[in-house]
């Protein structure tokens, strides 16, 4: 097998954990190596923590322009490391925002075919990549390869479990190129407020709010039982419509994809809009006061319950337990 190619997300000199996930997916296809976009000397400081995340190569696609361009330098970096690398099995790089239209970008300029939003990876029977898919709203999994090219693999975070072998994380110069003619600049940058809870799309546990909680005042109730947990908060759209909490938590078909090791829905009736982006969750608990509500159908534990009375008990007992 070839190389795998994942495209490093990080921040503040750190990786962030969708990498290591990306790593471990890319030693179940072939030999995994780190694809680094940013300012110079970038590279060299990620290196080591590359290395003990399973990355035998550590491509560094740097140039002064990767910060103030938008998605082309990444665009740029892996096709370059693709044609530095020779034989490439696959490239893996995260189902976020950028990292989608990363992808599609990329397919393009290599030729070849994209799989999106995949929540596994694995060598099929033909020993081609194959990506796990969970489509029309989480109603069918479905396994897909590409025809044509090195297949271009958007993996969701929190997808992949375990770790890939530590390696020599060796750094590799690769020459790039970008247009600044053809690319979108970054005048400036507006972060919405995101406190001290972890991000939404990538966090382990997740606590969502939704219609049932009836009002923006009552949503300390989801937030309370979510700082115990040490989760990010979550909301469905009717709840975000409502006015109940700000746009960029919704978690659904057209909001976040979240797919947490625990999710925990609150007074959430589960429409498929929802259940699209958060169905594959490893666990998921739901609260609500309807017994036939549609989220207890792929809830694992359920509880037919007044949700103000639920959250807060569970709240307290888990403080109990952590003395």
């Amino acid at each position: 097998m070839g190389e795998v190619l994942v495209l490093v997300e990080y921040a503040d000199g750190a990786l962030k954990k969708v990498t290591g996930e990306l790593l471990a997916g890319a030693a179940r296809l072939g030999t995994p190596a780190a694809v680094v976009v940013g300012a110079p000397g970038t590279a060299q400081g990620l290196a080591a923590e590359l290395g003990a995340a399973g990355a035998t190569k550590v491509y560094a696609a740097e140039s002064a322009d990767a910060e103030g361009l938008l998605v082309t330098p990444e665009v740029a970096g892996l096709a370059a490391a693709v044609a530095a690398a020779g034989e490439v099995s696959a490239v893996l790089v995260p189902a976020t925002i950028d990292g989608r239209e990363v992808a599609g970008r990329l397919a393009v300029r290599l030729d070849s075919g994209v799989l999106y939003d995949a929540v596994d990876v694995a060598v099929g029977q033909n020993g081609a990549p194959t990506a796990t898919q969970s489509v029309f709203g989480g109603g069918y999994t479905v396994h897909s390869t590409v025809a044509k090219g090195v297949p271009v693999i958007s993996v969701r975070p929190n997808s992949i479990d375990g770790a890939a072998d530590p390696a020599a994380g060796e750094v590799v110069e690769v020459p790039v190129s970008v247009d600044p003619a053809t690319s979108a600049r970054v005048t400036a940058m507006h972060l919405e407020a995101a406190g001290d809870r972890p991000e939404l799309s990538a966090a382990s546990i997740v606590v969502s709010g939704g219609r049932g909680v009836g009002s923006a005042d009552n949503f300390h109730v989801v937030e309370e039982l979510a700082d115990t947990l040490g989760a990010a908060v979550g909301a469905s759209r009717a709840a975000v419509d409502s006015g109940y909490y700000p746009h960029q938590f919704q978690v659904g078909q057209t909001g976040t994809t979240v797919s947490p090791q625990l999710y925990i829905a609150l007074g959430i009736s589960g429409a498929i809009q929802h259940r699209a982006g958060m169905q594959t969750s490893k666990t998921i608990v739901a609260v609500n006061k309807d017994a036939d509500a549609p989220i207890f159908e792929i809830a694992d534990y359920g509880i037919v319950g007044d949700l103000f009375i639920v959250a807060p008990q569970l709240a307290d007992a888990l403080k109990q337990r952590k003395g």
